[in-house]
């Protein structure tokens, strides 16, 4: 009987011993990069798609962004600018003003004035302009051409070489951005002075 219950516990000794070994070895083949397989729900998740909003809004840049708004007042119907004096109604509040503005009236492609834009007002003899302030306006609001115009308070009708040189500025300007510069027109309280067609070599 002891005999017998003897070898029972050895060969339930020996069972145990032969049990570790294969677990250590499942152990050492998981270690060896033998893997489980996926489950089907995570090669699902792993095959999906990503949006282009999910990228976008991971994706962001370091700085705002910053978005253009042109906001237009209510007026009456445009005009059609056929010379040099069809602009006078439009400058007319330049004619009684003690400072020196300038101003770029905007055009569609039927030359009908479509807004304004104040560049620059200045002091009683000058007036700081600068090209990118003409055109941005210009830019935002589509268009096609621009005719610019300030006022001598002084009451000298003569352009001055100040005057010619900004022209010059305004229509190599407008020849790389695709507004065309259709003149530059200088008022005082009694006349206007079209730089078109007084100094008509700036042109070509």
């Amino acid at each position: 009987m002891n005999s017998t219950v003897e070898r029972n516990e050895s060969s339930d000794k020996g069972r145990e011993v032969e049990s570790k070994p294969m677990c250590e070895s499942q152990n050492q083949s998981q270690s060896r990069g033998v893997l489980k397989p996926r489950s089907k729900k995570q090669s699902k998740a792993k095959s999906k798609k990503v949006s282009s909003r999910t990228i976008k809004n991971h994706l962001r840049y370091i700085v705002p962004q910053l978005k253009l708004a042109l906001i237009r007042e209510t007026g009456p119907e445009p005009i059609v600018i056929t010379s040099a004096d069809s602009i006078g109604q439009f400058v007319e509040p330049l004619r009684h003003s003690s400072e020196e503005y300038f101003i770029a009236f905007h055009l569609d492609c039927k030359l009908r004035v479509t807004g304004f834009h104040e560049v620059s007002h200045g002091t009683l003899s000058a007036s700081l302009v600068h090209s990118r302030e003409v055109f941005k306006a210009a830019l935002l609001n589509n268009s096609h051409a621009i005719i610019v115009a300030h006022n001598h308070p002084s009451g000298i009708e003569d352009a001055s070489k100040e005057d010619i040189e900004t022209t010059k500025r305004l229509i190599a300007g407008g020849e790389l951005l695709g507004v065309q510069v259709i003149d530059h027109v200088i008022v005082t309280a009694s006349s206007l002075y079209s730089l078109r067609e007084n100094y008509s070599h700036l042109w070509f």
